[in-house]
């Protein structure tokens, strides 16, 4: 089974994020492998380890992103795929699928697994895009994957704590749900062997792809921090009616 897994490289969770313009200061702070994708590269090595074949890491990005493909090597991805683009933050979802996808037609992959969202943007659409611009089969929220002759048998949680089992066939896109297992370390096998692992490096210009932004980001701004604490005063009969009053009137959560 040839499984090609997309992960994002994110600011790190402790990294002290500036604001400039529409987006982050980058320089200067540290960058990790998304989360949510982690638990797809994850489930991507279990079923190679489960089924053979090969895992191929891509990502998109600067130069820097070959450090978090680099990790998914050293974590047992076969090889990875680099699409290189100094701008990619200001693409949208769809550009981005478009990018990816156009990447992934030149390879011949079964299963293609994305993390349920990333933890800069969160838009958590770039996997439900990817499949319709592959025209493939998907499922998301995937918590776990059966193969067997040929096509998946997928559980999907669902919300309330109800769950779902469905049949997709193969090949196919899965977005995965975070937690679905533990997460991997890389060994020090692991990571002197992904030296040796090829990491094949593509423009994004290079793949023909073509983009008009359905969507952009206008202002990134940290919340205006207040705090209003009012005192009522009087006989307990008399500041009841004032509360309901300000929650009726001011606050408007009740209704008469």
């Amino acid at each position: 089974m040839n499984i090609i897994v997309c992960i994002k490289q994110v600011p790190a969770k402790d990294a002290p994020l500036a604001i400039a313009g529409n987006w982050i200061k980058e320089s200067d702070i540290g960058f990790e492998m998304n989360e949510p994708d982690s638990y797809a590269l994850e489930e991507a090595l279990r079923l190679k380890e489960k089924h053979g074949g090969e895992v191929v890491a891509l990502s998109m990005g600067p130069e820097r992103v070959k450090q978090t493909i680099k990790e998914a090597l050293a974590k047992g991805a076969d090889r990875g795929m680099h699409i290189a683009d100094d701008k990619f933050a200001q693409l949208d979802p769809l550009g981005s699928a478009k990018a990816l996808a156009a990447a992934i037609q030149k390879e011949k992959a079964d299963l293609v697994l994305t993390g349920l969202q990333s933890e800069d943007h969160g838009f958590g659409q770039t996997g439900v895009l990817l499949a319709a611009l592959l025209d493939r089969p998907h499922a998301t929220i995937i918590m776990q994957i059966e193969v067997l002759d040929g096509k998946m048998k997928l559980k999907r949680e669902l919300e309330a704590g109800w769950f779902q089992w469905m049949e997709c066939p193969l090949p196919a896109v899965l977005t995965i749900q975070s937690g679905i297992s533990k997460v991997r370390y890389a060994t020090l096998k692991g990571i002197m062997a992904a030296k040796k692992k090829e990491i094949a490096t593509v423009s994004r210009e290079s793949l023909g792809v073509s983009h008009d932004p359905t969507q952009k980001i206008e202002k990134i701004y940290v919340p205006t921090k207040t705090k209003k604490t009012e005192f009522l005063t009087g006989a307990p009969k008399e500041v009841a009616t004032k509360l309901v009053e300000k929650l009726k009137f001011e606050a408007r959560v009740i209704w008469s």
